[in-house]
């Protein structure tokens, strides 16, 4: 069993920029790809990044290609969300995942889940 605690979200003018934390305890969660998701207010939630389990490997959703970046320590157990140029359609909770599959650049079915982090981005 794997316990992921997100920290790092706030709220940052347009243009700003926060960096996200998840931090992975209790299991092997070096074995895990890591990555994050978001959900706005009233939309579905959405992929975001996501690093290999050997962090050799990463990916991201067109709308934050150039502008975040998705990073692992070199234990492996926390995983970072780099986020520049913060537009205001970034506002969401994002939430830390970890999982064993990515298919064609896309984190898919997570098996474990953060409890979600709050980012307002203001205009």
């Amino acid at each position: 069993q794997v316990q992921l605690a997100e920290s790092g979200g706030g709220l940052v003018q347009a243009g700003g920029s926060l960096r996200l934390s998840c931090a992975a305890s209790g299991g092997t969660s070096t074995n895990y790809h890591m990555g994050w998701f978001r959900q706005a207010a009233g939309k579905e939630r959405e992929f975001v990044a996501v690093i290999s389990s050997n962090g050799l490997s990463s990916y991201s959703a067109d709308s934050v290609k150039g502008r975040f970046v998705i990073s692992r320590d070199k234990n492996r157990d926390t995983v970072y969300l780099q986020m520049n140029n913060l537009k205001p359609e970034d506002t969401a909770v994002y939430f830390c995942a970890a999982g064993r599959s990515i298919v064609r650049g896309t984190f898919t079915a997570p098996e474990y889940w953060g409890q979600g982090t709050q980012v307002t981005v203001s205009s």
